[in-house]
């Protein structure tokens, strides 16, 4: 549990060691909200959606015409009941292009673990109340992914029961069963396989899958990654290269991590080896993490559970190396909240109620042409205003994205349509909706979405491409009508 409250510590900015890259750099958004900021999710039309911290109100960052969002603007969307103001909750996008919002560990301010939720239309900017699973009257701070059959389930904080979400009717139906410790503070990453990851927090130091209804044992990570008392523990993130990295909380006097490498079959349980403890006595007791382009893993850490200072590094698949500070990094890691966008920068926010500085992270580096998306078949001729299927492989992405330890959800493991006009360079995102599949590095499998052609993109020859966690495809000629 975590405390809400604006810790006044003063923050000493971070020296750039002598070993990084000039292009390693963060970057301030040029119009900076009006409002104390919180999770962030991207939507499928290209905008990035967040919240307001401790309110109902949500808000939303447009690129401007070139596709940047360092001079993109803010405008304020509808808001969801003035019964729901939460902190900590689930949160996803679905892949009809809406966003369910579950549970939260506050409520306007007061701890309350509250079984509230809402879904989100982004087409008729309107919030619906989502009632909760039978029996639930708490959601709290829960743990939610969507599989890759497009169905978001949903672990109960303090119990071991689940529900998966019908988008239709929304309603719930109880799934799972056989897991071995309750799922507070734990984080699910979705694997290749279709299989779900956990690393269990008091089961230690066990992890579990989810597999076909049911969870079964996957190995152990060897060390202890949650903290102690608390049982806080960090994200784990499939990277590009194959492995998924788990970042742990200091709780056995060091914050350890862990790899796992995926099994050939999805019912065995992998295995682990110990990854490097985070340097200078920090840890991720709780904090975001995201997969660059170039595969490495920024992580926002800090010392203890909830202490300062905050120190980024970069996880290079060997050992952690310095990167540089963001203006206002926070008190703690915690506060941190990270998104990937569809430039391949990482948009950084601080949820503190007092803090105000949303920056863009600049990697070095870039991605293997192995992990782009690739277009196979798309419309030569599009009409403004029209939808038009698009497929190819790889659309998903071979990561989800960016994760934080357990409460803050914002994965973007599905297809964004850029379309770059070839005279103006003016780029515009098409609203993709119903893909065909939500699991991540597919392969060589076919897979598809829908995009609606924005009735206002310019007319003319143009370049489309798919995006995937901030990686694009190889454009393709069309001609805008």
């Amino acid at each position: 549990m975590k405390s809400f409250r604006s810790l006044s510590i003063a923050i000493l900015l971070l020296t750039v060691s002598a070993g990084l890259s000039s292009a390693q750099t963060w970057s301030k958004l040029k119009h900076q909200p009006t409002f104390q900021t919180d999770t962030a999710l991207l939507l499928t039309d290209g905008t990035v959606m967040m919240h307001e911290y401790f309110t109902s109100n949500w808000w939303r960052l447009t690129p401007d015409n070139t596709g940047s969002y360092l001079n993109g603007k803010w405008s304020k969307l509808a808001s969801m009941s003035s019964s729901y103001g939460p902190l900590y909750f689930a949160s996803a996008v679905l892949p009809d292009g809406r966003v369910l919002v579950e549970g939260g560990e506050y409520n306007f301010g007061a701890q309350d673990e509250t079984n509230l939720g809402a879904i989100y239309d982004p087409v008729k900017n309107k919030w619906t109340n989502v009632n909760p699973p039978s029996g639930w009257s708490e959601i709290g701070d829960s743990p939610s992914v969507i599989l890759p059959n497009g169905k978001l389930i949903l672990g109960q904080n303090f119990s071991t029961a689940m529900a998966q979400f019908d988008a239709t009717n929304l309603s719930w139906t109880s799934v799972g069963s056989g897991k071995k410790d309750a799922f507070s503070e734990e984080g699910w990453d979705l694997l290749p396989d279709g299989t779900v990851l956990t690393v269990d927090t008091s089961n230690t130091p066990n992890a579990e899958k989810f597999y076909k209804g049911k969870w079964i044992p996957a190995g152990n990570t060897i060390q202890s990654l949650a903290e102690n008392s608390l049982g806080e523990t960090g994200p784990a993130l499939r990277r590009p290269q194959g492995t998924v990295f788990a970042m742990g909380a200091n709780g056995n006097g060091a914050g350890h991590t862990a790899i796992y490498t995926q099994p050939k079959k999805p019912n065995q349980p992998g295995k682990w080896k110990q990854g490097p403890d985070f340097p200078n006595g920090n840890d991720m007791a709780d904090a975001p993490a995201a997969v660059l382009p170039n595969g490495n893993v920024l992580v926002d850490t800090s010392p203890g559970v909830f202490n300062s200072p905050v120190t980024f590094y970069e996880f290079n698949g060997t050992k952690f190396v310095n990167a540089p500070s963001t203006g206002n990094p926070g008190a703690t890691s915690y506060e941190g909240r990270m998104l990937v966008i569809p430039t391949g920068q990482v948009l950084f926010a601080v949820s503190d109620g007092a803090t105000i500085d949303v920056e863009l992270y600049n990697a070095s580096g870039t991605y293997k042409s192995a992990w782009q998306p690739t277009i196979t078949s798309v419309p030569s001729t599009i009409t403004r205003g029209s939808t038009y299927k698009i497929s190819g492989t790889q659309f998903n992405g071979l990561t989800a994205g960016a994760a934080y330890g357990d409460d803050a959800q914002m994965n973007s493991n599905y297809p964004l349509v850029r379309i770059t006009n070839t005279s103006t360079s003016h780029v515009f995102y098409a609203r993709t909706h119903d893909h065909s599949t939500m699991g991540v590095a597919t392969g060589k499998k076919v897979v598809s979405t829908n995009f609606d052609v924005p009735s206002g993109a310019e007319t003319g020859a143009s370049t489309i491409v798919v995006v995937a966690d901030g990686i694009p495809s190889a454009p393709v000629n069309v001609t805008v009508q």
